[in-house]
């Protein structure tokens, strides 16, 4: 009876010529580890144009694309960006993301700029930063989820497996 290891993703999406995306994912097990244990990389073509106000719409069929594209089901996935704005808490990319999943998987908002009214207890700083990172959640409480991007391997603002998956994306554009 194999004590079955729960998978986690880390996402992020890049655009290149407008209209080209690749998103990429990075499974890890392990919160305090930087081991990569697989990676996932999905070319997307006819991306919707980018709306102000409206990111949501541009970048969630990309991930949703991804996501077909990997067998297991995460238990938690780690977005670059919000998953709600403001105090008022309205829905960002990871709300939207949770709702497309029918609220199964837990997302975590992971953005490194602060989104006009975010509340100080969403911010966050690792290592030696002056600068916080800015974490919201839904389907995994906050602070548990504050703590889980603070554990993350690395000693830099921005944890080891997050910086990764950003690489991973620049590196399958070029």
């Amino acid at each position: 009876n194999q004590m079955t290891k729960k998978m986690n993703l880390v996402i992020d999406v890049h655009y290149s010529n407008d209209d080209v995306a690749i998103a990429a994912g990075i499974s890890f097990s392990n919160w305090l580890s930087d081991s990569i244990e697989d990676k996932h990389i999905v070319k997307i073509d006819g991306v919707a144009p980018y709306k102000p106000g409206s990111f949501f719409e541009r970048e969630l069929p990309c991930i949703l694309a991804l996501l077909e594209a990997i067998e297991e089901k995460p238990q938690t996935i780690v977005i670059d960006g919000y998953v709600t704005l403001g105090a008022e808490k309205r829905d960002g990319l990871g709300a939207h993301l949770y709702r497309a999943l029918d609220s199964k998987i837990s997302i975590i908002g992971v953005a490194k700029n602060k989104f006009t009214g975010t509340p100080l207890d969403f911010e966050i700083l690792r290592g030696k930063s002056k600068n916080p990172l800015f974490v919201t959640s839904i389907g995994i409480d906050n602070t548990i989820a504050k703590n889980l991007i603070l554990s993350m391997h690395g000693n830099n603002r921005i944890p080891t497996l997050i910086k990764s998956v950003d690489r991973v994306c620049r590196d399958a554009i070029t």
